[in-house]
């Protein structure tokens, strides 16, 4: 019997206060169209009071909701994020949140014996997460409901090349054994991580000296080689799918192009586009002398010679050699890049870029482990809207991890599927954003101020942190509220 563990439902959350990026330009000189058309139209930002948790504590709720989930069946609540501001608690802190409004609301808490597990790498945490609890209900969660949560706060230095792709939200999945939209399919996913050094990250050294504000909020700006993140994430894409494409029956390139659609992290819009373009390139490369032929066609498009590009495309270069020769910038995946660049051009490349959920996606920003399963929610609840009848096909979900992991995991649509989709509710986040000023936008990037969030029914807040002054130590402890 084939395994039908896999997703019944999504639910988010964004925040309120966001900033256009044609407002961003203007503030910062930048020219917008070139923006616009490789990150998108605009990000969210936290407000002051707002956190990790109290967006996944609020995406959680809206789940079990949505979903008239029974709490009391909730087995395993796994949190993914690189944005927690605790170096011991997790998950847990998310359950309690959501405890104290269930019971609030004279509900069934999430079971004593629920599990709670935080997942970090990078922005594949909550892939690992998802992952992690199919095999909870596989084993001995059988029967009972999971939860995954993706969390995160993207923000970037001001005046960095990362500036404009920040980004704030949370993604809960529903999971469970009799899956209601798509089924999981690890015996046919890849799976590849190599360490990258200097690729994206966020040393403890980072926090010293800084003055948090009223909400004690760290700036959480990371360390990051932009071009060098790029080199990474492709290489490390493209070992996932060798491992990927050796456990299927077919070709890659039928593989590939039997997919109704796929979906990627995407810190922005075209490192989603260059990640799906390389995939296919080296599934050509790898199939048979068809394959080639077409290969050969984009090739000549690009003035690239063929014999030299197949040879890179399947080579597995040792990356972090840029690193210790000191030259970070030099180019990996030259030729590929060429061809990538007029693939992205065709209307082979038009038919495998999923156009399901991408307007939306363009004015969310950057979610880190929150981005993939954003698309995925935007993008199935589109394919509704469209009416299209998607039971029996597959969906490709890529997912990275700076550092450097990527997962790749083939999904498939369950029959009824279209009753579980029709709760997602993605589109209705986008609605009521508040358009922050310049002003506004500097005080809540450097924790100098800006408005809490107020007056938003149904969302988490943080009501005060603890400084010590009581009868026991609580220095750092956030304290959370519902706003009901």
């Amino acid at each position: 019997m084939q395994n039908q563990v896999g997703i019944s439902g999504f639910a988010s959350y964004l925040p309120q206060h966001r900033v256009q990026l044609s407002d961003w330009c203007q503030w910062t000189g930048n020219q917008f169209d070139k923006i616009r058309s490789v990150v998108g139209n605009s990000f969210r930002m936290r407000a002051a009071n707002e956190n990790a948790y109290t967006m996944a504590a609020t995406a959680v709720l809206r789940l079990i909701q949505q979903y008239d989930v029974d709490p009391s069946r909730i087995g395993f609540l796994a949190l993914g994020t690189e944005s927690s501001t605790d170096n011991s608690a997790g998950a847990v802190i998310v359950k309690g949140m959501v405890n104290d409004a269930l019971q609030n609301m004279g509900q069934t808490p999430i079971r004593r014996s629920c599990e709670v597990p935080e997942f970090k790498h990078a922005c594949l945490g909550g892939v690992y997460a998802l992952k992690a609890a199919t095999r909870y209900l596989a084993t001995d969660g059988v029967g009972q409901l999971a939860i995954v949560v993706c969390s995160d706060i993207a923000e970037y230095e001001r005046a960095s090349s990362g500036e404009p792709t920040q980004g704030a939200g949370a993604v809960a999945m529903l999971v469970e054994n009799d899956a209601k939209l798509l089924t999981v399919n690890l015996q046919t996913s890849g799976s590849s991580s190599a360490y990258r050094g200097p690729d994206f990250r966020k040393p403890f050294v980072r926090f010293m000296g800084q003055t948090q504000g009223k909400f004690m909020q760290p700036r959480d700006f990371p360390i990051f080689n932009g071009k060098y993140s790029t080199t990474c994430y492709v290489d490390e894409v493209l070992a996932a799918a060798r491992d990927l494409f050796s456990r299927i029956a077919t070709k890659p390139s039928r593989f590939m192009r039997s997919m109704v659609a796929s979906f990627l992290h995407r810190p922005y819009q075209r490192m989603a586009e260059t990640g799906l373009a390389f995939t296919f390139l080296l599934a050509l490369a790898l199939g048979d002398a068809e394959d080639h032929q077409e290969l050969l066609m984009y090739a000549q498009g690009a003035d690239v010679d063929m014999d030299r590009l197949m040879t890179e495309l399947v080579s597995e270069p040792n990356v972090y050699q840029l690193v210790e020769d000191g030259n970070i910038a030099e180019e990996i995946y030259p030729l590929s890049s060429r061809v990538a660049k007029h693939f992205r051009t065709t209307a082979r490349f038009s038919e495998l870029m999923t156009n399901f959920g991408n307007s939306e996606m363009k004015e969310v920003g950057n979610l880190y482990t929150a981005s993939l399963p954003a698309w995925m929610a935007a993008g199935i609840e589109s394919a509704l809207e469209e009416g299209h009848d998607l039971a029996g096909h597959q969906i490709l979900t890529i997912g990275y991890g700076s550092g450097d992991a990527a997962e790749i995991i083939p999904m498939e649509f369950v029959s009824g599927w279209q009753n579980a989709a029709d709760k997602i509710d993605f589109a209705r986040q986008l609605d009521g954003a508040h358009d922050i000023t310049e002003q506004d936008y500097v005080a809540l990037h450097e924790c100098e101020g800006g408005a809490p969030l107020a007056g938003r029914q149904g969302v988490f807040v943080i009501d005060r942190v603890g400084d010590g002054s009581v009868n026991f130590d609580d220095r750092g402890i956030e304290y959370y509220t519902y706003i009901s």
